[in-house]
């Protein structure tokens, strides 16, 4: 399985480190194409890459994918735009967010049913999270 993880860039990259412990999970499960968001490399200013590069690179890695993992905590019009697009494609969509930190997610990702939406707090209780729903019949 084909993997893109989505979390924010531009938006703010106060949670690197929990991306990074996400991919290392979603690892277990498939091929992450995106696993460059987990870097404490990357910079609020995001890749050193044109933005069209990044563009049409990102949207052939959304197009090639079986899944689409988005962290919502953070917002990001990026990560927004990421998931209309896996929607549209008919792509399934696992959406992530905590709570304590983002009470009221976007009408637009929270009423969306073509999103899963599963809050956590803790990495711990995302291991079983992501068990879960890796092995639900929503995977079949």
């Amino acid at each position: 399985m084909k993997i893109y993880f989505a979390g924010s860039i531009r938006g703010g990259r106060d949670d690197w480190y929990l991306y990074r412990e996400i991919i290392a999970l979603l690892s277990g499960y498939g091929d992450v194409l995106t696993e460059h968001i987990g870097s404490s490399e990357l910079a609020v200013t995001g890749e050193d890459l044109p933005d069209k590069e990044i563009y049409d690179r990102d949207l052939d890695w959304l197009k090639r994918c079986d899944y689409l993992v988005a962290e919502v905590t953070r917002p990001s019009l990026g990560v927004g735009f990421e998931i209309g697009k896996a929607t549209e494609w008919g792509k399934r969509v696992l959406c992530l967010y905590r709570p304590s930190i983002t009470p009221s997610l976007s009408a637009m990702i929270a009423g969306c049913e073509g999103v899963t939406l599963q809050a956590y707090e803790e990495i711990e209780e995302l291991q079983l999270v992501l068990a879960n729903h890796f092995s639900s019949t929503a995977m079949k």
